[in-house]
């Protein structure tokens, strides 16, 4: 069976249900594989797991622009393994119209923390109560940013019957950065987001495929592939497996 007919039979969970989950102060542990493995890995997770529904759609489409400075401070904070570092984006929800500026921010102690404002439009300035919030978490003023990447990709949402996990799967994955673009469509991305450290279904089924965690950011592979003139090193490891990755046939 393909994707979507394996994801037909889970059971569904609604919006407003996973409300219970939203998990803005969590753990993030990510894991890479090729997009043939996809379908296996799901049938797996039915029996532990449900699947977000919005209006019977079980793909979301995202639409994420991130802001960093000219000279990407953030990006090369993260590059250079700083922890207490900050991410700046507007994320635009496609499914159900939603748009958020948001600030991700890492903690020394390996946890992510979301803050984010709810648009009425699709204006992206950072002004007002974002510019407030932007100010407060971070020190940086709108100014002193710009757009530095686009990125679009569709995800899946999985979450654990227990209400204790949310597991997500990024696919289909593009960039594109002052007229230059770059794809993944055969990686898969996924991300397991609980409130404290446990033993999760899906990390057992990574196990058993040989599939070890890499810390990776959707962000840092954007920039690392289209960015010129910008420190990249410690990125070019990552690049590499994901590109050797994506050339293979599982």
């Amino acid at each position: 069976m393909n994707t979507m007919e394996i994801l037909e039979g889970f059971d569904s969970i609604t919006l407003g249900e996973m409300d219970a989950v939203k998990l803005l102060n969590r753990q993030d542990v990510k894991f890479v594989f090729h997009h043939n493995l996809l379908p296996e890995i799901l049938e797996k997770l039915k029996i532990n797991y449900r699947v977000l529904s919005i209006e019977g759609n079980l793909f979301s489409q995202y639409e994420t622009r991130y802001f960093d400075t000219p000279d990407l401070k953030m990006f090369i904070q993260h590059h250079n393994g700083k922890m207490n570092r900050h991410k700046v984006r507007f994320r635009e929800y496609l499914d159900t119209g939603l748009t958020y500026f948001e600030i991700k921010f890492k903690t020394n102690k390996g946890r992510t923390i979301k803050d984010r404002v709810k648009l009425t439009d699709r204006n992206f300035t950072i002004q007002g109560e974002l510019e407030n919030l932007l100010r407060k978490k971070t020190g940086f003023l709108p100014a002193m940013l710009q757009e530095a990447i686009h990125v679009r990709y569709n995800r899946i949402t999985l979450v654990q019957k227990n209400l204790m996990e949310r597991l997500t799967f990024d696919i289909e994955l593009n960039y594109s950065k002052e007229g230059i673009t770059e794809g993944f469509p055969e990686l898969v991305i996924a991300e397991v987001k609980q409130d404290r450290s446990s033993r999760s279904p899906f990390t057992l089924i990574m196990q058993d495929h040989y599939i070890s965690a890499l810390s990776i950011s959707k962000y840092c592979l954007g920039i690392a592939c289209l960015a010129k003139n910008v420190k990249s090193n410690n990125f070019k490891p990552k690049l590499l497996h994901v590109k050797k990755l994506c050339n293979s046939n599982p």
